[in-house]
């Protein structure tokens, strides 16, 4: 890409339809957002992992939530919100240790590795959002 990227920073993508378009998160080169426009909200489920436990919650800021959380390692964000991360609760009950932790048992580690799907977290955060603000657009 000519410049890094407006949202992500990133500096590698491809052109597509004779623009370049972000290869982290997909955001058009040359696209600015009305500041006027309010931010959109993407709500996530984010699974931490510290120790050998595993946090399940929500938020509506991943950056600011995680940043107040003692955790080893980011597994994982899966795209929803209460309702989701309640059905994982519900889901993963028979591990629950307290709260929103639960027992980083292979079962529950398989369960984000195939909600991350390979990917980094963060960019995938950061795909939903540039698709977000391109429906703004």
């Amino acid at each position: 890409m000519p410049d890094p990227c407006w949202l992500c920073t990133a500096t590698h993508g491809a052109r597509h339809h004779g623009r370049w378009v972000c290869g982290t998160c997909g955001w058009r080169a040359g696209d600015v957002i009305d500041p006027d426009l309010p931010r959109p909200t993407i709500e996530v489920v984010y699974y931490l992992r510290y120790d050998n436990r595993i946090k399940i919650g929500t938020t509506t800021n991943p950056r600011h939530r995680l940043a107040t959380l003692w955790h080893d390692e980011l597994l994982a964000f899966e795209r929803g919100g209460r309702n989701v991360e309640q059905h994982r609760h519900d889901q993963f009950s028979h591990l629950r240790e307290g709260g929103e932790w639960f027992t980083a048992t292979p079962e529950l580690l398989a369960h984000t590795l195939e909600v991350a799907a390979g990917r980094d977290p963060w960019n995938t955060y950061l795909r939903w959002l540039s698709d977000a603000l391109h429906a703004l657009t």
